[in-house]
């Protein structure tokens, strides 16, 4: 061999190359030749140091702040439940939109459940005019009563 110091070997276990032109990892700082590189190739334990990735949303385009540490598909999930301005994620939330008019209750439906006599909206515990101490309108439902 003519040129016995110059150059490395190549750090990935399965290589061991000798390259002349070297090049050191960032995150682990081993030498790596060109194929072994990447922190994919190689299996770079220290690569989520270096290698952050911003989430983005995939109804509103919008990227996502997650902390080092947290799952990016949850923090996603929750984005797309809360503060997401798309109208696939906007009418998800608006399914419960019927509040129980009855004092003290946030019971939320579907639909709506109007009562007969005082024409209020109520959840399905308070829908019957004894369960809402049902004040009815003066006006008579119909011509006969």
């Amino acid at each position: 061999m003519e040129f016995p110091n110059l150059g490395e070997h190549c750090s990935e276990n399965s290589c061991k190359q000798l390259d002349f032109l070297p090049m050191r990892c960032d995150a682990c700082e081993e030498i790596f030749c060109k194929d072994h590189i990447t922190y994919a190739n190689h299996k770079c334990m220290s690569s989520y140091k270096k290698d952050i990735q911003v989430p983005v949303c995939p109804l509103c385009n919008t990227p996502i702040p997650i902390k080092r540490g947290e799952m990016p598909d949850i923090k996603v999930g929750e984005h797309i439940d809360r503060d997401c301005q798309s109208d696939p994620a906007q009418n998800k939330r608006k399914i419960f939109t019927n509040k129980c008019s009855k004092g003290g209750c946030k019971q939320k439906e579907m639909i709506r459940v109007t009562c007969d006599q005082c024409h209020m909206n109520y959840c399905l515990k308070h829908r019957h005019p004894l369960d809402h101490d049902c004040k009815p309108e003066d006006k008579p439902v119909s011509k006969s009563g």
